[in-house]
């Protein structure tokens, strides 16, 4: 690194809904080498649910990035798939901003939901958390945080919290705690 130069923070690409079954299936070797022609670097791959870590050389817009990258994978893959480009500082900050003790708690417990807008308490009105207990959830800057004691297979507040009704005009996609920390440090400066 030479002198006055500062290192770049890194974006991780989340993608929604592929290898979990049916048929948008993206091989991770085949991903990374197209989101590098993107002119992206430093590209890393995490587990095969799409996360996707990158450096853009000018910073990039999120929107835009997630866009490029959407039409790289249907252009590559044949098929849509949502996409959320998020930077490392914002990513540090949900992890952050976790209401609930997540050092107490097994990965599997505690996942965020990331969403592509803001969103208020008022869209999720109609779910009363007391009616799950001891399941619980928070809203977070673009960001739904849920505490499934058993896990989010068999969590009935994660279904509700899930419908489409409820998440009408979004995207929105859910990584469990050991993901969320690892796309803190996969974006990390380097």
């Amino acid at each position: 690194m030479t002198q006055g130069t500062t290192k770049a923070e890194g974006c991780a690409a989340l993608l929604r809904g592929i290898n979990v079954g049916g048929n948008k299936k993206v091989p991770m070797a085949g991903l990374r080498p197209l989101i590098e022609g993107l002119g992206l670097t430093d590209v890393r791959t995490y587990l095969q649910s799409g996360n996707v870590a990158f450096t853009a050389p000018d910073g990039g817009d999120e929107e835009a990035l997630a866009a490029a990258i959407g039409t790289a994978i249907e252009g590559e893959f044949g098929f849509t798939v949502d996409v959320l480009v998020r930077r490392h500082t914002y990513l540090k900050a949900v992890m952050a901003d976790c209401p609930f003790p997540a050092a107490e708690l097994e990965a599997k417990q505690l996942h965020v939901t990331y969403f592509s807008q803001a969103v208020t308490a008022e869209r999720f009105a109609a779910v009363d958390p007391a009616a799950y207990a001891p399941e619980d959830f928070r809203i977070g800057d673009r960001a739904l945080y849920l505490y499934a004691p058993q896990g989010l297979g068999v969590s009935k507040l994660g279904a509700q919290l899930s419908r489409p009704a409820l998440n009408k005009g979004l995207i929105a996609t859910s990584r469990n705690w050991n993901t969320v920390t690892k796309l803190v440090e996969l974006t990390a400066p380097r």
